[in-house]
């Protein structure tokens, strides 16, 4: 029979496991706060170009969840929990409220990519503070940020003249 050793989760020391969760801590939170509110989007946009826009929060969406799921599993993969409860979110989230029910899509645009702005300026805290604390983890944050630019991008042609 072999002898199975336990190893830690991670390597890292503590102070910068802890400091990951820190900052990539929030950034799950305002990405969960965005999926949410972007599917809230999605089903109540109107409009002469609601079909565009309908898929368009789709894919916002879809990313949202996929960039929370990345920075949520590399903070896991190091070994500290995350509380990302629904009550958690709506708590601790950056992100503006959406307004409910029906809207045109250029209201409803603008809400969405204010909505992503606030979780920039949260990912961009993570690339600032996470760089000398740990690469790997900055790169995730990079990452992150890359899409969500990518997506206003595309949100906002449908606004420029």
């Amino acid at each position: 029979m072999t002898d199975t050793k336990i190893v830690p989760q991670s390597s890292m020391s503590a102070d910068v496991v802890s400091g990951v969760a820190q900052f990539l801590g929030p950034v799950v939170i305002d990405l969960t706060a965005l999926a949410v509110d972007g599917k809230q989007a999605h089903w109540h946009v109107r409009g002469a170009n609601f079909q565009a826009v309908h898929e368009l929060l789709d894919s916002v969406v879809d990313h949202a969840h996929d960039y929370a799921d990345t920075a949520a599993e590399r903070v896991v993969a190091l070994g500290l929990p995350l509380d990302v409860r629904i009550q958690t979110v709506g708590a601790k989230a950056t992100n503006p409220p959406l307004e409910a029910g029906f809207q045109q899509s250029d209201k409803v645009i603008a809400q969405v990519i204010a909505s992503i702005d606030a979780t920039l300026v949260t990912v961009r805290a993570a690339i600032d503070e996470l760089g000398p604390l740990d690469p790997a983890s900055q790169d995730v944050a990079i990452e992150i940020a890359r899409g969500l630019e990518k997506d206003r991008w595309f949100l906002f042609a449908h606004l420029a003249g």
